[in-house]
């Protein structure tokens, strides 16, 4: 039987760290998760509690729950495609490589950066060159270079330009990549047509570099390089198409991760947001659209 491996994003926090993070995944009805180990847009980190993790570990333990089902993502500041604070970059990295280590989690998901006017080639160059310092002296630890929606002047909207970051770095038992739907289809890729979007890729990256994906509807048309994610079944994409990628059968044993959007109360109230995951992970395991999907959340969590 081709088990899913579903989760969603989840909080990391100062007080509960991984044991929270497996408990709200338990809660959604998932057995997968991802999350950041502190702010995404800054540096301020906790230390690791040991006695979290190894609950968390008996946690998972107790819910069937694969420990290399869990994935960390790195934060956005992290820019390796520019030559403007590298060093940081570089460093910020091996830090947050070290905390995935001292959680047990093998997999981090990375975007690859912006180059910011250095142009495409000079971006690929730089990254490739930053992987080799942060891998070189790293065991056990895999990351993988998200695909990206091609906005600004990200690098990794296209297959080849992920292809040739690998091909440039020498340890690439240790590289894999992140697919993200949302991000694919406004790069211009047409995931309506999944069988050949696979090829492609197969031929250009290989299928076996595939480590994790992000199942995201998405807001946009396809090419409009926006990376606005949307429910899933709510948005271009659509519900079809994206049982059709979760269920594909070249795709069974990967980590399938939903990063989509929270939900307001109806007064739209930033104050009150959220997570549709439990209603979208049912939706997807009955294989059923809920028309109703918003308003079961507002109900959920009144």
């Amino acid at each position: 039987m081709n088990e899913l491996i579903i989760g969603s994003h989840v909080s990391f926090t100062k007080d509960k760290q991984l044991y929270g993070c497996v408990l709200e995944s338990i809660g959604y009805g998932a057995n997968a998760f991802m999350f950041y180990t502190g702010a995404p847009q800054n540096t301020n980190r906790c230390n690791i509690i040991r006695d979290c993790t190894i609950e968390a570990y008996d946690m998972m333990k107790a819910n069937n729950m694969d420990i290399n089902n869990v994935v960390v993502h790195a934060p956005y500041i992290i820019n390796l495609a520019n030559k403007a604070n590298h060093d940081f970059s570089i460093n910020f990295l091996r830090q947050e490589i070290d905390r995935c280590r001292e959680l047990g989690v093998k997999k981090i998901v990375l975007h690859p950066g912006s180059h910011v006017g250095a142009g495409i080639e000079e971006g690929i160059n730089n990254i490739s060159y930053a992987l080799k310092e942060v891998l070189k002296d790293k065991e056990d630890i895999i990351i993988c270079l998200e695909t990206m929606a091609g906005k600004g002047s990200e690098v990794g909207s296209k297959f080849e330009e992920i292809k040739q970051i690998i091909d440039k770095v020498d340890e690439k038992d240790k590289l894999m990549v992140c697919l993200d739907t949302c991000h694919i289809q406004d790069a211009g890729y047409d995931v309506s047509d999944f069988d050949n979007l696979l090829e492609q890729f197969d031929k250009i990256i290989g299928l076996s570099y595939i480590g994790c994906i992000h199942i995201n509807d998405s807001k946009n048309i396809k090419g409009s390089h926006k990376d606005r994610h949307e429910n899933i079944g709510m948005g271009t994409i659509g519900f079809d198409n994206m049982i059709k990628i979760i269920y594909h059968e070249k795709l069974k044993g990967i980590p399938k991760i939903l990063e989509t959007p929270y939900v307001t109360m109806e007064d739209n109230s930033k104050d009150k947001m959220y997570p549709p995951y439990k209603f979208e992970i049912e939706m997807i395991e009955k294989k059923q659209f809920n028309d109703n999907l918003i308003n079961d959340i507002r109900e959920y969590y009144r």
